[in-house]
C-alpha cells in the first residue's frame, strides 16, 4: 500500500468544512480592511528565497525544497509568501497603481522539510497579507490590531501580543557589531549554526532553538539600546496607537523573527494558556521588511505583513475547545421505491439540482428504512418518497424531518415548491441581517 508522504496530512470531508469555514471568514475579514487576494505559483526560482529570506536563515540553509526543472533551472517549492507577493509587485510594477499603498492578502500551501509534530507540517497552509507602499506606525498598528482581530473573531481569549523593534539597517549595524563582541568569547559553547552566524548574521543566535536558553543569550546586548531617534520615534508612535486601541502587548527585545529581511515593527502571537503543555506556542508573526523589494531588485519601497498557519489556528481553537459552526444543511432526500422511481428520479434530481436546491438519492438499491437513515445521515430538512402509486396520481407528500410534518403537492410541481422555500429562506435571512 502507497502512504502519505511524511510530514503531509490529508485533510478529509469532515475536517475541509472547517477549513472552508476558517478561510471564507478570512475572506469577510479582509474586505474590512480594503485588502485584496493575490495568487502567486507554487514553485519560483531559488534564487528569489536565497536571495529574499536569506542565505544564513535555517528556511534556506535546511528546508527548502529545491529541484532542477528540464530547462536545469533551480526551482524551489514556496517555504513563505511574502517573496512571491513582493517578486510579484516588481513584476507587475504595481508601485505605479493610483490607490497606494498595496494591500495584498494570500492563503495556499507552502513546504519546508522540518520535523514533523503536531501543528508542524511539511507541506502547510498559510494565510498572509502585506501592505505595501506606506511607512507610518499607523498601518503597523492597523497589521497588528488585523492580527488580534482575526483571532479574537473566532473567540479565541488566551492570546499574548510580543512584539519589538529591530531598528533601521544603520542602528543594527552598531547592533550587530555589539552582538559580535558579547558572544565572541563564548561562540564555541553554541551550535554550529549559531558559529557560522557570528560574523555574518549574528541577531539570528537570539532566535536560536537549541541554544536561546543560554545565559549568554539571556544577557546580551539589547536592540532597543541601540536604536536611533528616528527607530526610536517610530517604535514608541507604533505603541502609541496600540495602546489608544487598547491592545495588549508585551515587549521582548530578543525577538527578530527567522528570516533576514525585517526592519522596525517585529511581532509575534502565542498561546498564552497556563494549562498548555504542546511544543507549537506561535500561533503568528511578522513585521516590517523596508529593505526587502530593493534586495530583489525592485523601487526603493517599504511593507509590512504577517502570516500565519491555519493548522496552527485549528490547533488553537481545539486547545480552547472551541467548536467552529460547521453544520452544513442539506435541502432534500428523495426516497425511492422501484425501477420507473428511479428512473424518474435522475432527471428531478437534475431539475433540483440546477435550480440550487441542495438535493441527493439512494444509489445502493437500499430499502426505505436504509434510505431514510441515510437522509437523516446528511442532515436532510426534507425527504420525499416516489413510488408507483406517486407516479400515477402525481402527487407526493414532502416530509420536514424535524418536525414530522408533510405537506402534499403535485409531483411536478416539487422544484417550484423549492424554489419557493429558497427564496422564503433567503428573505428571512436577509431580514434577520438587516436586525
Amino acid at each position: 500500500m502507497i502512504k502519505i508522504p511524511r510530514g503531509t496530512q490529508d485533510i478529509l470531508p469532515q475536517e475541509s468544512a472547517k477549513w472552508r469555514y476558517i478561510e471564507n471568514k478570512l475572506d469577510e475579514l479582509m474586505k474590512l480592511y480594503n485588502y485584496k487576494e493575490i495568487r502567486t505559483p507554487i514553485f519560483e526560482s531559488t534564487d528569489l528565497f536565497a536571495r529574499g529570506v536569506g542565505d544564513s536563515t535555517d528556511v534556506v540553509q535546511k528546508e527548502m525544497y529545491t529541484f532542477k526543472d528540464k530547462g536545469d533551472r533551480s526551482i524551489t517549492l514556496r517555504p513563505e509568501g511574502t517573496a512571491a507577493v513582493v517578486r510579484s509587485y516588481i513584476e507587475n510594477k504595481m508601485q505605479g497603481e493610483p490607490n497606494q499603498p498595496i494591500k495584498l492578502y494570500y492563503n495556499g500551501p507552502m513546504f519546508r522539510y522540518e520535523r514533523k509534530q503536531k501543528g508542524r507540517y511539511r507541506q502547510f497552509n498559510q494565510f498572509g497579507v502585506e501592505a505595501i507602499g506606506a511607512e507610518n506606525p499607523s498601518i503597523d498598528a492597523e497589521v497588528l490590531a488585523m492580527v488580534m482581530h482575526i483571532y479574537e473573531s473566532f473567540g479565541l481569549k488566551h492570546l499574548k501580543l510580543v512584539i519589538n523593534s529591530i531598528g533601521d539597517q544603520a542602528s543594527r549595524k552598531e547592533y550587530n557589531e555589539a552582538l559580535m563582541k558579547h558572544f565572541e568569547p563564548v561562540i564555541d559553547t553554541f551550535c554550529n549554526d549559531c558559529q557560522s552566524r557570528l560574523h555574518t548574521n549574528p541577531m539570528r543566535i537570539l532566535d536560536c532553538k537549541i541554544d536561546r536558553d543560554k545565559e549568554a543569550v539571556k544577557h546580551a546586548p539589547r536592540i532597543t539600546d541601540y536604536l536611533n531617534d528616528e527607530s526610536k520615534a517610530y517604535y514608541e508612535a507604533v505603541k502609541h496607537h496600540l495602546d489608544q486601541l487598547d491592545i495588549n502587548y508585551v515587549e521582548d527585545p530578543n525577538l527578530v523573527r527567522g528570516l533576514d529581511y525585517y526592519t522596525h515593527t517585529a511581532f509575534e502571537l502565542m498561546m498564552d494558556n497556563p494549562n498548555y503543555d504542546g511544543a507549537i506556542t506561535t500561533l503568528c508573526g511578522g513585521g516590517r521588511y523596508n529593505g526587502l523589494l530593493e534586495l530583489l531588485d525592485g523601487p526603493k519601497q517599504t511593507g509590512i505583513g504577517f502570516a500565519l498557519s491555519i493548522e496552527r489556528l485549528l490547533l488553537a481553537l481545539e486547545e480552547e475547545d472551541i467548536e467552529l459552526n460547521v453544520d452544513e444543511d442539506f435541502d432534500l432526500f428523495v426516497v425511492t421505491m422501484g425501477k420507473k422511481a428511479e428512473q424518474y428520479s435522475v432527471k428531478l434530481l437534475n431539475d433540483l439540482r440546477k435550480h440550487g436546491v441542495k438535493a441527493d438519492k439512494d444509489y445502493l438499491n437500499r430499502k426505505i428504512k436504509g434510505q431514510m437513515k441515510q437522509a437523516d445521515r446528511l442532515n436532510a430538512k426534507y425527504t420525499i418518497v416516489i413510488g408507483d402509486q406517486e407516479l400515477d396520481n402525481n402527487k407526493i407528500d414532502v416530509k420536514e424531518m424535524s418536525t414530522g410534518e408533510t405537506k402534499t403537492i403535485q409531483l411536478d410541481e416539487v422544484v417550484s415548491f423549492f424554489n419557493k422555500e429558497k427564496e422564503n429562506k433567503k428573505w428571512v435571512k436577509e431580514q434577520h441581517t438587516v436586525v
